[in-house]
């Protein structure tokens, strides 16, 4: 099938069923509706970590900026070294990091050089301090201490040369990059501005934590769990609160949310019941792409537009939420946010240590605790009960063994696909 230009288009393709849609099939399709934010900032490097360049970076310098020794040593010129033997030189001077030697090394001459130190001129060589030793006749080289004109010598431009791009627009500032920055001079960049997200919770039965429960409420946690992960993800996030089921206090929230951020996040009231009046204001106020995966937990997700607003209506279970966030939301956000280098989740081999009953039909991505067995290798064990309410499954879990639709019950030691969580989130 051709990649559909608007989501009234796709809803008419004939291989297509928002009811059961497979999870890659689902990725794929966001993927194709996601447009980058363009709007730019100019900030200072601090400010930078995390967020996303928005033009090229290019190197105003060479890096090094002249050519310099790798090590403590001495700088020779590689002619002056006997080839089978022993050579002493004479000593004429120091060259340090930041103070060079300001004279040129001639026949029979060494100058200490230590890490960093420009080479003298008419040096090519650095010769390390462990092969040789300073006597009161000079500097005695061991036979064989360079195997070669320019060794332990870093060239001027090695690293990066001027006008070399650096780093491309689309990629993610980390410490490594901000480092690299400030060791170029740059101290400001452009990046994108930051994805505005807007979230709130729907039903009559949550309260915010701080107000008391009478009987059959409970405390809304998921705002708290989508906080903590678009927190994580750098995100602007606008806390909406809660939202009970009533048609206009929903319709009022959405058209508030869509006008304020790029994305709209709920969690709840994406399946179908009595009281859910979501799936009615979205076909009034917007277009849904799908509303249910082939998946377990996190069967209710949909994904359309609200507006100019991207919209994930996430489920209601506590393990859901995190789940479906973790699989779908995140990379959209990413992608939004600029990146050029968002893919799935990686994934690798380990084994299991303990049984894992399925039923085949859907994609499950149980909660499971990777560790080192005896032999070096890793094992996997799930948290235990799977239930998508038990948060604290989430919390006890470092990793998702994710099942593939046609897997059934495996037996301890079948290999099984891993996802790590740390770091992700």
């Amino acid at each position: 099938m051709e990649t559909p230009r608007t989501l009234r288009e796709l809803s008419c393709a004939d291989d297509y069923d928002p009811n059961s849609l497979p999870v890659d099939r689902a990725r794929a399709l966001i993927r194709e509706f996601l447009s980058p934010v363009t709007a730019i900032e100019r900030v200072n490097i601090r400010a930078a970590l995390d967020r996303v360049l928005a033009v090229d970076v290019v190197s105003p310098l060479d890096v090094p900026g002249h050519d310099n020794s790798a090590m403590d040593g001495w700088a020779v010129r590689f002619a002056d070294l006997a080839k089978d033997g022993e050579t002493t030189l004479r000593r004429v001077g120091e060259s340090f990091a930041g103070k060079p030697f300001n004279g040129e090394v001639r026949n029979g001459e060494a100058v200490r050089i230590f890490t960093g130190g420009v080479m003298p001129r008419g040096a090519d060589s650095v010769v390390m301090q462990e092969r040789a030793t300073e006597t009161p006749e000079g500097v005695a080289i061991a036979a064989g201490a360079v195997g070669k004109a320019g060794q332990n010598r870093r060239f001027a431009g090695e690293d990066l040369k001027r006008g070399e791009v650096v780093f491309r627009k689309g990629q993610p500032l980390r410490p490594a990059e901000l480092g690299m920055l400030a060791s170029l001079g740059i101290g400001e960049v452009s990046i994108f501005r930051r994805l505005r997200v807007a979230f709130f919770s729907t039903g009559d039965e949550l309260r915010s934590v701080g107000q008391p429960l009478a009987a059959g409420e409970i405390y809304d946690s998921n705002r708290y769990t989508l906080f903590g992960m678009l927190s994580r993800l750098n995100c602007e996030v606008l806390d909406m609160g809660v939202v009970p089921d009533v048609p206009d206090l929903l319709e009022q929230a959405f058209t508030s949310a869509a006008a304020a951020a790029d994305v709209v996040i709920t969690s709840g009231g994406v399946s179908v019941g009595e009281a859910d009046f979501v799936k009615a204001l979205l076909d009034k106020l917007g277009e849904v792409l799908f509303w249910k995966i082939a998946m377990k937990p996190g069967r209710p997700l949909a994904y359309g537009r609200i507006g100019g607003a991207h919209f994930f209506g996430l489920p209601g279970n506590p393990v859901s939420v995190m789940v479906t966030f973790y699989e779908f939301v995140r990379d959209a956000l990413l992608v939004l946010q600029g990146r050029s280098d968002v893919a799935p989740m990686p994934m690798f081999k380990a084994t299991l240590a303990a049984p894992i009953r399925k039923v085949p039909g859907r994609t499950e991505f149980q909660r499971a605790v990777l560790s080192p067995d005896s032999a070096g290798s890793w094992q996997v064990r799930t948290t235990g009960d799977q239930g998508s309410g038990i948060l604290s499954s989430m919390s006890r879990a470092n990793c998702f063994v994710v099942l593939s639709a046609d897997t059934g019950n495996l037996d301890a030691g079948s290999p099984v696909d891993v996802q790590l969580l740390e770091g992700l989130i």
